[in-house]
This record gives C-alpha cells, structure tokens and sequence, in this order.
C-alpha cells in the first residue's frame, strides 16, 4: 500500500514512519485517514515548501467529500477555505501568510473548532495556538526527491486512531488490496464503519468493527448491546454469514478476515438497494415480493441456531443465537417513555402513567414469547436488501446487516420486510404481501395462521414503538437528526397494528396519551 511503513515506540507516543511515498501512496493514505476524520479533529500538516503538504490536504478533502473532482481551492490568499459535507464541515487553513494572533482570530481559529474538521498547513505559525488533541503530519523529501516520508504523530486523544489506522493499513495489504483506492461508505445507525476497495474493475468492502458495546451502561451493569444481544464483535456476522450462505440466501462473501482486530473484507453486493431501487422507477411490489420468497425460503431450510464461527477454523469457536426474552422486550418499548415522551411533552413520564403502560405491554409480550422460535435477522428491510438481478430465484435478494440475528418469533422479519421502517409499504401492499407468505406457508401443518398474525400485529406495534423511541435517542445522545424524518410512517405502521383485537387496550393508552396533534408534532433538531 505504502512504500515501508512502521510504527514506532518514543518516550511520548507513538509515530507512524511512512518511506517511500510516490503520489498515489500519497493519495491513498489521504483516503485511509479520511474514514476516521469527524468534527472536532485536526490535521496538521508540516514541511517545507513543495514537500507535499496542498497535495495531501487536497486528496484528503476530495476522500472526505466521496467525489475526486471536488475543486480544492489552496487557500493560500484567503487563508481559509470551507468545505460543507454530508459528514460535517472542513476547514481548510493555510497560514504561510499568516502575520499575527489576531490574524488568526479574525478567520475562526480562535474558537475550539468542535463543528468542523480544520487541516492546517504550516501550522507552526501559531506559534503554540495549536489544538491539544491533533495528529500531526510531517512529509519530506527523498534524497531522489521522487517520493515522501511522512511521519503521523498522535497528540493527545488521537493516539488510538492512529494505532487503528495503522491496523486497518496492515490488514488491507496483508489481504492483496494493497493499490485500491479507497472510499468512505456511509454507514448504518452503529458504530462499525465501511468503505469501498476499488482495484482496477474489481472492488470489496471493507468492515472496520473494533470489538465494543453499544452504548452506556443502562441495567445490571450491562450496555444496551449486551441485553439486547447485539453483535460485539464480527465473530457473529461471520458465523451467519456462512450459514446464510448455506441456506441459499445471498450475502457477502468474506474475503479476509482478522477476528481479533474486528476487519473484514467482504465481497461487494453492490449499490442497488431496494430503497434506492423504487425510488429509480422499479416496481416496489416486485422487489418486496421477491423478498417475502426469500424469507419463506429460509424458513424451509431449517438452518441451525448454533454453528461454527469459521468453517475449517475450530479456534474460533462456535456462536448460538440468543433467544428472545422479556428484558429485551421490555428494555425496547421503554425507549417510548425514555426518550420520546420528554421530547413530546418537556419532561418524564408521570410514574402512574408509565406503570399503566408496562403493564398493558406485559400480556402482549408474554404472548409473543410463548410463540414457536425460530430465525430472527432482524434487520429484514430496505437499507439492508440489494437487488441483484443477474441471479436466480431467492438468491436475487441480497442481504446484509444480519450479524444480530437471535432466536424468536418468525413473524418479526416478515413484519420488518412489510412495515420498512424507511420506505413507505401502502396498507394494500402490506396485506396482499403478508396473504402471499401466508399462502407459502399453508401446506407447513406446524403453521398456525391466526397465531402468526397476531405475532406479526404485536411485533409490528413494538418496533414502532421502539423506533419512535430510537429515533429521538439517536438524536440527542448520538447527533444522528437524519432519522427524524421517518417518525411519521413509523406512525402510521403503529396505527395499522393497534387495530388488530388483542392490541384494542395499548391501542386507548395510546389513543390518550398521544392524540392526532401529538403524533404530527415536529422535532427539531
């Protein structure tokens, strides 16, 4: 990938040693750090003139923007230049000409720049005005003066990056992918993170997926993910994966993979998602469709719940899927009273008025886990589908984001397929689809028709609950406004299900609590 690269231990902190950078080594450590820039962070590039210092700052703005012909201005003149992305603003200094602090106050640099990423070149103008929390970046010239030296030294709370970025480097050249070029993904609602490799016509996807919980403590001393158990780790993406593969479905193949560090390469399914699909003119009934034949499919196929990490690997371990139980359940409609509420009405619920609500929840709970368990991917909706065409049958329908599958219900991923929580499915469609899985399933003697549809109703109006709760949660704690826009369907999703007999209670306390105005009522963020 680079020419030599090592990482080296000093007294203070770590540094990573690059040798032998032409351009496009250049260019492609530019994209390599680009996939862990965010607000806050700062970049400062030393050397001398023409050591390389605008060339770096240009491919890095041009990797974080996700378009190589982003025109970068040098801001030599103008001192700043301003780059509004979708991942966040870049500030782009260069103090070359830069003559006093107050200079430097008047064009921002005063301000602790935690709404942008700031790169800054010829940072030793400010004379010890520098951000405590930095990486910076030294280039120099070879003795042939073909190619570069650049130095990364973490200063302050960007130490474990570096570390990462050097881990993530290693990874991609052990895995062959030494000469791709390499851009950011936008990723989902978690804290894994993605790229495209792309070499030649050949392309992977990188999964950057460290081993982490989910969150802060919330019960027993646990983090979300643990009681809800969520993936921690690639292990179980990794043991599905192959499964799934198994079964006949279609998600990525791996081509790499370090367990310990958390990366994986995976084939590329490509772009064609089913939200982007419908919106390019594609029939939403036909992808959906397929889809319901995907899941009846996988339910045919009776796929173990406990298998190997990694065929051919037995160090790795096995993995089983955990069960449903109350305390996820109950940890789930909490996100309502949690986090909704106080957005709706400005403070917490009243204690008699959640009490009422946990208790009509506890009957249509219990309910739901005295139903037969069996596969629950989870994440069965329109982010997480691809359309690929060029094959047959079920394998049409790709499918990814599947690493927190459990054991429960299987109504839950028809109900996540046919109530997208992103993509509006009409009343009608959602019936006649929810008929032609019905239908599928008819000749099973173990299928009960009327115990499945009462399945699908309460899980229906839990997710909804929950995503109502989620989506204001990932708004305040997480800085994620984006999701704000799908509390209307969610809404509606809720309404559908709370019609049906057993759900008549939950269906007045909500009826009560949030009337039609209340449900209308805009967040901003």
């Amino acid at each position: 990938m680079f020419g030599r690269a090592q990482m080296l231990i000093t007294d203070t902190s770590p540094r990573w040693h690059l040798d032998y950078l032409d351009e496009a080594a250049m260019v492609r450590l530019a994209q390599l750090l680009a996939l862990s820039l965010k607000p806050g962070d700062v970049v400062a590039l030393h050397g001398d003139l023409g050591a390389g210092k605008t060339t770096f700052a240009r491919a890095l703005i041009q990797a974080f923007t996700s378009d190589h012909a982003t025109e970068v201005v040098s801001p030599t003149f103008s001192l700043v230049q301003t780059y509004d992305c979708e991942r966040g603003s870049i500030e782009h200094f260069d103090l070359y000409r830069l003559k006093s602090a107050e200079e430097a106050e008047e064009i921002g640099l005063s301000d602790d720049g935690s709404h942008c990423i700031r790169i800054i070149e010829w940072p030793d103008r400010l004379a010890g005005g520098l951000s405590r929390n930095r990486l910076d970046v030294t280039f120099e010239d070879t003795a042939a003066g073909r190619s570069r030296t650049v130095v990364l030294t973490p200063i302050g709370s960007t130490v474990d990056r570096l570390n990462r970025l050097a881990q993530l480097h290693s990874f991609i050249e052990r895995s062959g992918w030494a000469d791709a070029q390499i851009a950011y993904l936008q990723g989902d609602a978690s804290t894994r993170r993605y790229a495209r490799l792309t070499r030649g016509r050949s392309t992977a996807i990188l999964m950057d997926a460290p081993r982490q919980p989910d969150g802060p403590i919330l019960r027993d001393g646990k983090p979300y993910s643990r009681i809800a158990h969520l993936a921690e780790d690639v292990k179980p993406f990794v043991a599905i994966g192959h499964t799934l593969r198994n079964a006949g479905l279609s998600v990525p193949e791996i081509f790499a993979q370090d367990l310990d560090a958390g990366l994986l390469l995976l084939e590329d399914l490509g772009d064609r998602v089913f939200g982007l699909e419908t919106d390019g003119g594609r029939h939403q009934a036909d992808l959906w469709s397929a889809a319901v034949d995907m899941l009846t499919a996988f339910r045919r196929a009776n796929a173990p719940m406990s298998m190997p990490v990694s065929p051919g690997d037995q160090a790795a371990g096995t993995h089983t899927l955990s069960s449903l139980d109350a305390t996820i359940l109950g940890i789930e409609v909490a996100l309502l009273p949690d986090w909704y509420w106080p957005e709706i009405y400005g403070s917490a619920m009243p204690p008699d008025v959640r009490q009422t609500f946990e208790a009509l929840w506890q009957p249509v709970i219990e309910r739901l886990l005295a139903e037969p368990k069996g596969w629950v991917l989870r994440d069965v909706h329109s982010p997480n589908l691809l359309w690929l065409p060029q094959r047959t049958g079920i394998a049409r329908v790709g499918v990814i984001d599947f690493q927190d599958a459990i054991s429960g219900p299987w109504a839950h991923d028809v109900m996540s397929l046919l109530q997208d929580a992103r993509v509006d499915v009409s009343a009608d469609l959602e019936a006649r689809l929810l008929d032609q899985y019905v239908s599928q399933m008819a000749s099973d003697l173990s299928f009960d028709e009327l115990a499945f549809r009462a399945a699908y109703a309460a899980y229906g109006a839990l997710r909804a609950t929950r995503l109502l709760g989620l989506f204001v949660r990932l708004l305040r704690r997480d800085g994620k406004p984006t999701y704000l826009r799908h509390i209307e369907r969610n809404w509606g999703y809720l309404e559908r299900n709370l019609q049906h007999p057993m759900l008549r209670p939950l269906a007045c306390w909500y009826d009560l609590h949030f009337p039609v105005e209340y449900r209308n009522r805009a967040i901003k963020p």
